[in-house]
């Protein structure tokens, strides 16, 4: 069963389909993914092109990246349903990875609402948040260990300089 969308709408993102349809009818699915994936990069957000590129997936399967493109592409069905799950378990449901793991054209404006929700929360968890976690005072290691190692440089790199002088100038 195939996933259930609106009709695609004409324009040159219905170009592309067809001739991602002409690809599949000849058994190079790997093409017509390859066209797709170029056309939704170059910011043809078309719903038809993101169904059509989560069928090859699917088909390929690649069910992950077939989960992606259906969920830009809203759609609904089991297949639909069985590959979100494995786009969601891919990336543990890290929300920012989920998001970032969308096709370029799905993350442009204007947004379907559940693709800027995803995004909101990607940006809510990507950022620090504004109750404290970022400098809360807490001991962070890895800050402690940089500043040992530059303040180690700079002793070394006077030192060094103080050597190269006593070199250079003669002593009396």
């Amino acid at each position: 069963m195939a996933p259930t969308t609106t009709p695609p709408g004409p324009g040159p993102a219905s170009e592309v389909v067809l001739r991602a349809r002409g690809l599949i009818e000849r058994g190079e699915r790997w093409r017509a993914r390859d066209l797709l994936v170029e056309s939704l990069d170059q910011g043809d957000a078309a719903t038809d092109a993101l169904v059509l590129l989560g069928e090859v997936l699917y088909s390929m399967g690649d069910l992950p990246a077939a989960g992606a493109a259906w969920f830009g592409a809203s759609v609904k069905g089991p297949e639909v349903d069985v590959a979100m799950t494995a786009w969601r378990e891919r990336y543990h449901d890290d929300v920012v990875r989920l998001w970032e793991s969308l096709p370029r054209s799905v993350r442009a404006e204007p947004r379907p609402p559940r693709v800027e929700a995803l995004r909101a929360r990607a940006l809510q968890l990507a950022s620090p948040d504004e109750d404290g976690d970022e400098g809360s005072g807490g001991f962070d290691a890895a800050q402690f260990v940089a500043w040992v190692v530059a303040a180690l440089f700079v002793v070394c790199a006077v030192v060094g300089l103080v050597e190269i002088l006593r070199w250079m100038v003669p002593q009396v």
